[in-house]
C-alpha cells in the first residue's frame, strides 16, 4: 500500500508481475525509453481525443514484459535534441547521442556548475506523499538541494532546482530506488527558464511572518531563534510557505528584524536546509550587533560559503551538521579556517576556544612619534655615520672608483625594486634599474637570479658605477644596527635621494642593509650590500631635501673655501643639531669629525648647548 492507503497493482516494473499478460517488443530489461517518458505535447497532438497510450499515464505507464528476446528497437525519443534525425542516425546502427547542446551534459557546464534552471519530474509522483516523495530524493541524491514551486499535474509531480549540477545527480538516481509497493521511480529532468516567483512576500504573509517571529524572539536575550521555521505551526496553519532559500523570503526576514530589533544579538537559523548565504550577505548592515548564530543541521557544502558573512563580528557560531565540516582533515584546520573568516570567535559548535590575538583599531589611535635611528652605543653611532658620509661622497660623485676601498674583496651586492605588475619599463618611473633588479618574486630563471647576484669587489664596484648618478639626502636616513660583534656589523639605512640629469629631479626612497667587516685602517669593508628602491611617498616627497642651506659664520676655513656639505649632512644626522650649528661645531674643531663628535657629546651631558640649536 502506498501513501493514503490506496493502491497502486497497475504500476509494476516486476517481469511477470501485473495484470498486462500480453507481449511487446522491446520492453525486456534492455528496452529502450518508456514512451511514457516523454511529455504530454508528443502523446496528444492536436485538439482530437486524446491518443490512446496517453491512458497508460495515470494508469501506470511501465508494463512488466516477459518476452526478453525480441529485437530491441529504439523508440523516437522526445527529448532528444535532434529529434527523428537522431533516430535515423541510431536505426542505421549507429550509437551516438548529441550530447553537446543539452545544458545538462555540456562538458564546460559540468565543470563549473553553472547556474540555471531545471524542472523535475516525476511520474506519477501525484500519487505519493509530497513530504515522503521529497525527502528520498533528498537522502538518496549525492547533492544537497531545495525543491522549488512543487506541483502536480494530471498524475505527474514537478518541482525546480537552480543547479546543473543537482538536475544531473538527480537524472543519475532515476530507477534507482522503489516506493513501498516495490514499483520503481523515474526522475526525468530538462533545462526550463526560470519560474515566476512573486518578488514580494504579500503583506498578509508578511504579517503572518512577523506574529511567528514575535512569538519565537526572547527580549531577556536579545534572541530570536527562526529553527526549522517551514514547519513552524503557525505558518502552515495560515498556508505560508516560507523558504529561507529564497532571496523574498530572507530579505522579507531581515527586514522585520531591522525595523523592529535591530539590536538583536543572537540569531539561530538552523534546521532550514540552507545550501548558500548569498540572501545573508548584507545581514551585517541590518544586524551590526549580531554576536551569535547558528547555522547547525543545514546544507552548506564548503567554508566559502561563509565568506557572505564574514562581515559579522561574530563570538559563537555553530556549523555542525553541515556537509563543510567534513571537508578538514583535522579540527585544527577547522578552527583555524573559522578564525580567519570571524577573528573575534570564542566558540565554535558549542566548545570554547582560545582567546584570539586581534589587533583592534577601529577607534581612532595616534601613533606614537618615530624613535629614529637606533645605533646601539656612541662608538658605534660615530662608526657608522662616518662610515656613511665617507661612502655617499664618493658614491654621489662623478665617479665611483673610490668605492673599491670600501667593499671586501668577496664583496656580493644586489639591487632590486618593485614587480612592475606588466607595465612596460621604459614608461616606469624605476625603469632605468629594471635591468639590474634582482627581484626573486619575478625573475623565475635560477641562472638569471645568478647572473644578478655581483660577486668579488671589482663586479660590485663596476655594477654600482652603471646605475644612475644620485644625490642622496643625509638629513632623511635613519639608520637602525640590527647586529653587533667584535668582527661583524650589520645595519640598515632608509633614505631619500634624487635621480640626477632627469626632468625634475624625481625623489626616489631605498632601504640598503650593510653587512660589514672591521677593515686594517680601522674603518668598515662591505661584504655584503642588498638595496631595494622605490619611489617615495608624498610625505617623504615633500620632507626631502627641506633642510636650508647653512649661513656663513666665522671660521679658520677661508671665505672662498666650498664648505663640505656632506660632512655637514653627516654630522647634523650624528647630532640631531640643524645645519647652522653642525657646521659651527665642525669649523671650531678644524673639520675633524670625531674630535667635533666629542666636544659635543661632553657640551651636551653639561646642558651647554641650546634648545635653538636642534632640529625641530
Amino acid at each position: 500500500m502506498a501513501d493514503g492507503g490506496r493502491s497502486y497493482i497497475d504500476h509494476d516494473d516486476r517481469f511477470g508481475g501485473g495484470q498486462f499478460t500480453k507481449k511487446r517488443k522491446g520492453r525486456g530489461p534492455f528496452r529502450a525509453k518508456m514512451y511514457s517518458e516523454g511529455p504530454q505535447k508528443y502523446r496528444n497532438r492536436g485538439n482530437g481525443p486524446p491518443n490512446p497510450r496517453s491512458r497508460l499515464d495515470d494508469d501506470g505507464g511501465d508494463i512488466a514484459m516477459i518476452d526478453t528476446h525480441d529485437t530491441v528497437r529504439p523508440r523516437y525519443n522526445p527529448y532528444s535534441r535532434g529529434g527523428r534525425k537522431n533516430d535515423r542516425q541510431r536505426d542505421r546502427g549507429g550509437s551516438h547521442v548529441n550530447t553537446s547542446r543539452d545544458p545538462q551534459h555540456h562538458p564546460r557546464n559540468e565543470a563549473r556548475g553553472d547556474k540555471g534552471w531545471f524542472l523535475v519530474t516525476i511520474p506519477h509522483g501525484k500519487k505519493y506523499d509530497k513530504n515522503w516523495l521529497l525527502g528520498l530524493l533528498q537522502s538518496s541524491c549525492t547533492l544537497p538541494f531545495t525543491p522549488v514551486g512543487y506541483y502536480c499535474d494530471h498524475s505527474r509531480a514537478h518541482f525546480y532546482v537552480e543547479d546543473s549540477a543537482v538536475a544531473k545527480a538527480l537524472k543519475q538516481i532515476s530507477r534507482t530506488f522503489t516506493d513501498r509497493e516495490n514499483f520503481k521511480v523515474t526522475i526525468l529532468t530538462r533545462p526550463c527558464s526560470p519560474p515566476e516567483f512573486p518578488k514580494f512576500m504579500t503583506p498578509e504573509e508578511v504579517a503572518y511572518l512577523k506574529l511567528c517571529m514575535q512569538k519565537r524572539y526572547d527580549g531577556a536575550l536579545q534572541a530570536l531563534n527562526m529553527r526549522s521555521l517551514r514547519t513552524d505551526p503557525d505558518l502552515i496553519e495560515h498556508k505560508v510557505d516560507v523558504i529561507l532559500n529564497r532571496e523574498t523570503c530572507m530579505n522579507a526576514m531581515l527586514q522585520i528584524i531591522e525595523e523592529n530589533v535591530p539590536e538583536l544579538l543572537s540569531l539561530d537559523l538552523s534546521s532550514n536546509k540552507l545550501y548558500r548565504l548569498d540572501h545573508l550577505s548584507q545581514i551585517h548592515l541590518k544586524v551590526p550587533n549580531l554576536k551569535i548564530l547558528n547555522l547547525s543541521d543545514n546544507l552548506l557544502k564548503t567554508e566559502k560559503d561563509l565568506d557572505k558573512i564574514k562581515s559579522l563580528k561574530l563570538e559563537m557560531l555553530w556549523l555542525d551538521g553541515n556537509p563543510l565540516c567534513n571537508n578538514f582533515r583535522d579540527q585544527t584546520v577547522y578552527i583555524s579556517a573559522m578564525r580567519e573568516r570571524f577573528p573575534k570567535l570564542l566558540r565554535l559548535d558549542g566548545h570554547d576556544l582560545p582567546p584570539p590575538i586581534t589587533f583592534d583599531v577601529e577607534t581612532p589611535t595616534t601613533l606614537p612619534p618615530c624613535k629614529g635611528s637606533y645605533l646601539a652605543t656612541d662608538d658605534i653611532k660615530a662608526l657608522v655615520l662616518r662610515f656613511l658620509q665617507q661612502y655617499y661622497a664618493c658614491y654621489d660623485s662623478e665617479d665611483r672608483q673610490g668605492l673599491l676601498n670600501i667593499y671586501h674583496d668577496e664583496a656580493c651586492c644586489s639591487l632590486s625594486i618593485p614587480s612592475l605588475m606588466g607595465q612596460n619599463p621604459s614608461r616606469s618611473s624605476l625603469g632605468e634599474y629594471f635591468n639590474g633588479s634582482r627581484n626573486i618574486k619575478r625573475l623565475r630563471d635560477p641562472g638569471l637570479r645568478f647572473k644578478l647576484l655581483n660577486h668579488r669587489r671589482l663586479k660590485v664596484v663596476s655594477f654600482l658605477s652603471e646605475l644612475p648618478r644620485t644625490q642622496h639626502d643625509l638629513n632623511s636616513f635613519v639608520v637602525d644596527v640590527t647586529a653587533q660583534s667584535n668582527t661583524l656589523l650589520s645595519f640598515v639605512v632608509n633614505g631619500v635621494f634624487k635621480v640626477e640629469g632627469q626632468s625634475n629631479d624625481p625623489v626616489r626612497a631605498f632601504t640598503r642593509v650593510f653587512i660589514a667587516v672591521p677593515g686594517a685602517d680601522g674603518g668598515l669593508l662591505l661584504v655584503n650590500d642588498e638595496q631595494f628602491i622605490r619611489n617615495a611617498t608624498t610625505d617623504e616627497i615633500r620632507k626631502a631635501f627641506a633642510t636650508p642651506a647653512p649661513t656663513p659664520s666665522s671660521s679658520p676655513v677661508p671665505a672662498l673655501a666650498p664648505v663640505p656639505q656632506d660632512v655637514v649632512q653627516a654630522f647634523s644626522l650624528f647630532s640631531q643639531m640643524n645645519a647652522e650649528w653642525s657646521q659651527k661645531c665642525l669649523q671650531d674643531n678644524g673639520w675633524d669629525f670625531e674630535q667635533a663628535a666629542q666636544i659635543f657629546m661632553k657640551l651636551k651631558a653639561e646642558g651647554k648647548i641650546p634648545e635653538v640649536a636642534f632640529i625641530k
